[in-house]
């Protein structure tokens, strides 16, 4: 597995530069912009839109949007996650439309998960954990149909979608008898965090942080080693994690506190850190850390 990281790490510093992106270090010479991107700059602007919405439960938003590029497939698809402090009213799946758009635009086709909230009944422990589950594994039983190649499976998340993501990973190395494990769970050939939020025993502890401490107490509701991806049974799944240098939500140091946290346990994570940008660039397809996540998902996926 460590060799496997550190080709990894490796292909990361290589697309760092094929991209034209700033190296992926915090103490890099390279000029920031004047100011990070605010949610309005990303919002504001016209909004593309899926090619298909279909349902896996009984709630309004249990649904999830695909997205299909066009010709033959089947298509490389990414299974992805929103975040929004596990808030349905702060986001739901539409925010990552624009990243979903541009991966379409490259030929990768998008299985782009809704869930139920903290804020909406039955969200939390262990709903929203089964909501997302549940969406995942009918990727693996459904995709086809939409003409999506099911065989590479990797999940992207942002923010607490990031979260969500490395619990994926980790969700087949839970007991049996967890109510959030499943009977059949999807195994993932990689995870992407994207200013992920993974350490909720921690989030617990934040009251001043912009997503508050609500949503990290309600996620983990005490069961940390079922709901906090460093404190889960490890699994085989690689960890990939994105940080920028101006982020307020998700800043290094969480990256950081991750990937030492799992190296104690023996599991490798890539940690990639851009320079001069913050939240929102991640979700946002002219953003330098997408570039870098995009090309890593082209590689995942075995595409050139």
């Amino acid at each position: 597995m460590r060799a496997a990281v550190l080709a990894a790490t490796l292909a990361l510093a290589a697309l760092a530069a094929s991209c034209q992106t700033a190296p992926m270090t915090d103490d890099a010479a390279s000029p920031e912009p004047a100011a990070p991107m605010q949610w309005d700059d990303l919002l504001g602007r016209a909004k593309p839109a899926p090619d298909a919405t279909i349902g896996y439960g009984s709630d309004p938003l249990n649904v999830v949007d695909i997205w299909s590029p066009s010709g033959d497939g089947p298509h490389p698809t990414v299974i992805m996650i929103h975040g929004g402090c596990w808030k349905t009213d702060i986001a739901q799946r539409d925010i990552m439309n624009w990243i979903a758009a541009d991966l379409r635009d490259a030929g990768i086709g998008v299985w782009n998960i809704d869930y139920r909230g903290i804020d909406r009944a039955g969200g939390g422990y262990p709903g929203s954990y089964q909501d997302v589950g549940m969406a995942a594994d009918l990727f693996a039983t459904r995709g086809a149909e939409f003409g999506l190649d099911t065989s590479k499976r990797v999940a992207i998340g942002h923010s607490a979608g990031g979260h969500l993501a490395l619990w994926l990973a980790q969700r087949p190395a839970l007991p049996a008898t967890s109510p959030i494990r499943g009977s059949d769970p999807i195994v993932l050939d990689a995870a992407i965090s994207q200013a992920g939020i993974p350490d909720l025993r921690e989030g617990e502890t934040l009251p001043d942080h912009p997503c508050g401490a609500d949503g990290a107490k309600a996620m983990a509701a005490g069961h940390y080693a079922e709901t906090s991806p460093q404190e889960m049974p490890l699994a085989a799944t690689p960890h990939y994690l994105f940080n920028t240098s101006a982020d307020w939500v998700a800043p290094y140091v969480y990256g950081e506190a991750y990937r030492d946290a799992m190296a104690k346990r023996g599991k490798p994570v890539v940690l990639a850190q851009t320079p001069g940008e913050g939240h929102v660039e991640h979700i946002a397809p002219e953003g330098k850390t997408w570039a870098l996540q995009k090309a890593l998902i082209k590689r995942l996926l075995g595409m050139k």
